[in-house]
């Protein structure tokens, strides 16, 4: 009878190790702690101690955004360049730095394409999110919340949209969450949100989760500007796009999913990516601006560009109204994720 009971708890314990659902839902593991370094124009966000990423506002990248993200294993899964390139590593769009929400036509200016790269003659086309101030940090067991406020504001320095960031970070051992809820509040005025390809909640992953491809590809931002993405060795580049409705690698652009997984291998251990939309996000499902060459995004007010015509957004925020943009991102290592897994994670994201 004892062998039994002793097999049975070495399954059930075999099968939660196993098993990134049972993982998952499972109880938080570890601690959550912030650094905060505003005077460096930072905020490092510590798990058990060793760092997950950091909040960042350098006034060079035009907004604030999460860079590095780091596994539990110590993988780093966003690409280095521009802040700290890496040997053999794409240098296209410099604008796409590590985890970051914006748009690319706010009352007819560019947030999503602003960079230091910008000339200074096109400066007047695009806009700027600042970071204003942190509100609150609390750490604890399992998770913790960092609280932001941001402006974003014309050339003229006239703000169009104030902001309001929760982020929630959960420690889960080798399942990391991060839980972005974004208020955007007109200031003034109506502020405009036309469809525009360029959006909305994204990261720019390490180049071995890129899709392999062969193929030197020109692409172009809102405005027409092509940038030239070109070939390169595929050594070592493993990335797959899979969204919740089956659709796979490069087919998912412009598709609605409710949540988008991208897996691949780092340093000979899997790594898996998950975006989960929320359903009372405007345009839910949203649609997936994800692209093989490592930009992972979702954008649910770009309509008519992803449905070619044949949809039509064209989304606004009344003058004092605000709209609020909530999305899961999953950082897990050491296994693939199951469809079954990467369900009850959004299920349980839906409730909140």
């Amino acid at each position: 009878m004892k062998l039994k009971i002793i097999l049975l708890l070495g399954i059930i314990m075999l099968s939660m190790t196993s098993n990134p659902l049972l993982f998952a839902k499972g109880k938080e593991q570890g601690t959550v702690s912030f650094n905060d370094l505003s005077d460096q124009k930072r905020v490092d966000v510590m798990m058990d101690g060793v760092l997950f990423t950091s909040y960042i506002w350098p006034e060079n990248v035009m907004k604030p955004v999460l860079y590095p993200v780091i596994t539990a294993s110590g993988k780093e899964v966003t690409r280095g360049f521009p802040m700290k390139p890496r040997a053999g590593e794409r240098v296209d769009h410099p604008h796409h730095v590590g985890i970051w929400f914006n748009y690319g036509d706010v009352n007819k200016l560019d947030f999503w394409n602003n960079s230091e790269a910008i000339p200074a003659n096109k400066k007047s086309e695009y806009g700027t999110i600042l970071h204003k101030s942190i509100e609150k940090k609390q750490g604890g067991k399992g998770r913790g919340l960092l609280v932001v406020n941001a402006s974003w504001v014309a050339p003229d320095g006239k703000e169009l949209l104030a902001e309001k960031t929760e982020l929630l970070f959960s420690n889960q051992g080798a399942t990391r969450i991060i839980d972005r809820v974004t208020t955007l509040t007109a200031v003034g005025e109506t502020v405009s949100m036309a469809d525009n390809k360029e959006g909305v909640f994204a990261i720019r992953v390490a180049r071995q989760l890129e899709l392999p491809s062969k193929d030197e590809v020109i692409m172009t931002d809102a405005k027409g500007i092509p940038t030239k993405v070109k070939s390169m060795s595929n050594e070592g580049v493993t990335g797959s796009y899979r969204s919740s409705e089956g659709i796979k690698d490069d087919a998912v652009w412009a598709t609605r999913g409710r949540w988008m997984d991208l897996n691949g291998t780092i340093e000979g251990e899997k790594i898996a990516i998950i975006i989960c939309d929320h359903p009372k996000n405007v345009g839910y499902p949203t649609y997936w601006h994800s692209r093989g060459y490592g930009l992972y995004a979702a954008n649910p007010l770009g309509w008519s560009v992803f449905s070619k015509g044949k949809e039509t957004l064209n989304y606004s925020v009344p003058a004092g109204k605000s709209v609020t943009f909530k999305y899961r991102m999953v950082i897990h290592n050491g296994s693939d994720l199951s469809d079954e897994a990467i369900n009850a994670l959004a299920d349980e994201f839906a409730k909140k």
